[in-house]
């Protein structure tokens, strides 16, 4: 079993039962997801003249959005990318941060709303080591399907192009929460959706910056809808 960090100084800005849940749910997470994670199968679409990452392949320095509902299949699927994740520094952050270590991805601690520049500066140098950062693009608060910022800033800052994709399970169960979280069924098929890539030029204007965030937010709806219609689900 990989190790979880141990106790930090960090950590006592914690209450006692929030460090006890740091120390076991963790390692728990990490095996049901794994065990059942085996059982998923990933089906991979693609918009016509992009070329989809797959699963397996290790990722250059790039920067990749999805949906925060798709959180779980993702973390199966890009397990072997070597990606670093902008995580919030809330408790609920770090107890991702702490899972997804388990899985080999590292973690850029900030968000849209706290500790937004340090965020963007980690993976500014997360690109620029030649790694991928990923965004939870309407995360950690939402609203649901509507990207944030963050992503267009970097992509500004590092010329690194967006990968805009979504999973989309075949049988899931749908959490009652803002981003009706996605938890895939053993034995599910997971449709992994790739939209066209968004470049951003280094001498954007400022004006400019929205209709990029636009574009972006369509291409990563536009991944959904394609993965939902992929099942011959109902749009939601």
């Amino acid at each position: 079993m990989p190790q979880v960090s141990t106790l930090k100084p960090g950590d006592l800005r914690f209450t006692l039962g929030q460090r006890l849940v740091l120390a076991i749910v963790p390692r728990i997470v990490w095996a049901l997801l794994w065990v059942v994670g085996l059982t998923w199968r990933f089906e991979v679409i693609a918009d016509e003249g992009v070329t989809p990452v797959v699963f397996g392949q290790k990722a250059g320095p790039e920067i990749y959005c999805f949906w925060h509902q798709c959180v779980l299949p993702c973390t199966l699927y890009f397990r072997r990318s070597n990606a670093v994740i902008l995580i919030s520094r809330s408790f609920d952050g770090e107890l991702i941060t702490r899972i997804l270590r388990m899985f080999r991805f590292d973690a850029v601690r900030g968000s849209s709303s706290r500790a937004a520049r340090q965020g963007l500066l980690g993976l500014k140098s997360t690109i620029e080591s030649g790694k991928t950062a990923i965004f939870t693009a309407d995360g950690p608060r939402g609203p649901i399907y509507q990207t944030k910022m963050g992503p267009i800033k970097l992509a500004q800052m590092t010329g690194a192009p967006i990968g805009a994709f979504h999973l989309q399970p075949e049988r899931a169960w749908v959490m009652k929460s803002w981003d009706r979280f996605l938890v895939p069924k053993p034995f599910t098929r997971i449709c992994v959706s790739w939209a066209q890539w968004t470049h951003v030029p280094a001498d954007l204007p400022l004006k400019d910056f929205e209709p990029k965030r636009e574009e972006l937010n369509a291409a990563i709806e536009r991944a959904r809808l394609r993965a939902l219609d992929y099942f011959k689900q109902a749009q939601r």
